[in-house]
């Protein structure tokens, strides 16, 4: 085995080297840092005039999305100028070379990412609904939108508690945006008793919901036939209110409660589900025999003699039965 000598000079001759270049890029570095800050400033600046344009049209939102994305753009050449100026063997080319092979491998690795920052960029952009409106998501989860970021959608539940959606699932599938209009109509279907009135009940229904506070006057309240039941026919109540929860469910309870009334009031029946059981006496000479009885009463058009007659008749021919022998 040969001895590995290590030679001193050798290690302080590469230091020189290093610090040499090092001393020859110190202005090639000095430039390159004020080029990025300029970048830097320059993206901050324009940032804080998209967000400002934003609020102004009311779309805060996207004024923060947008805000980001100028500047981090600004931020990402700053860094690419600075690093063709410290080294001026890379060209601008060499570097959106190797950014666009970078950018399919991260467009793999985060997928789900960016597929989630290009959803929430399209629906700050469309708006189909906006903070503060009541959403329903295909998912079930149902509250008020609280913010929408790049990645997802925060909603407060009417329950007090946050649930964040995915903006990719927001956007491909369906959203049902409750306060998307200033109005919205509720329905409830009342029964009434078979032979009371149709007219009548209708009109006692239409004027008691439409006295009931934050029922809307145009459009009227309004009362549709639209079943004859087995026990009750079925009339459909409909009226409009304003199209937020808090007021749909309190004014949901109010009409119930008015409509039950005026109805009481009027003698107007709300009967509820009837089931009759009809039973025959077994004791009859006719049980069993189809031809000559009904499920319930016979078709000899004699009364049935109750259980308890028939079992008074059985033991006094018992009795007479022991008493003859």
């Amino acid at each position: 085995m040969e001895n590995v000598e290590a030679n001193p000079g050798l290690i302080f001759d590469k230091l020189d080297t290093w610090l040499d270049g090092l001393f020859k890029l110190l202005p090639n570095i000095g430039v390159a840092i004020v080029v990025f800050v300029v970048f830097w400033l320059i993206g901050k600046g324009v940032g804080k005039l998209v967000r400002a344009t934003a609020h102004r049209r009311d779309r805060p939102s996207l004024g923060d999305v947008g805000s980001s994305l100028v500047r981090w753009t600004f931020i990402i050449l700053g860094v690419m100028l600075a690093v063709t100026i410290v080294a001026p063997s890379l060209t601008p080319g060499d570097l959106i070379a190797g950014l666009g092979v970078s950018s399919v491998a991260i467009g793999f690795a985060f997928k789900d990412i960016l597929q989630n920052m290009l959803a929430g960029i399209l629906i700050l952009l469309r708006q189909p609904f906006e903070v503060g409106d009541q959403i329903v998501s295909s998912s079930g989860h149902e509250g008020t939108v609280e913010r929408i970021e790049t990645r997802a959608t925060i909603i407060k539940t009417y329950d007090g508690r946050r649930v964040v959606i995915p903006n990719a699932d927001i956007y491909t599938d369906s959203v049902v945006v409750n306060t998307a209009f200033e109005h919205r109509r509720s329905q409830y279907d009342v029964g009434i008793g078979c032979n009371d009135d149709w007219d009548e009940a209708r009109r006692i229904m239409a004027e008691a919901c439409a006295n009931v506070s934050g029922v809307l006057s145009d459009p009227a309240p309004e009362t549709i036939p639209v079943e004859l039941g087995d026990f009750a026919n079925i009339v459909r109540l409909r009226w409009w209110t304003a199209s937020d929860r808090a007021t749909v469910i309190h004014t949901q309870g109010a009409v119930l409660q008015a409509v039950y009334k005026a109805l009481d009031t009027a003698g107007i029946d709300m009967p509820y589900p009837t089931h009759v059981h009809l039973w025959h006496d077994q004791t009859e000479e006719t049980d069993g025999v189809r031809a000559q009885q009904r499920e319930g009463w016979p078709t000899t058009g004699k009364d049935p003699k109750p259980r308890r007659m028939a079992d008074a008749m059985e033991k006094r021919g018992n009795a007479d039965r022991n008493s003859g022998s």
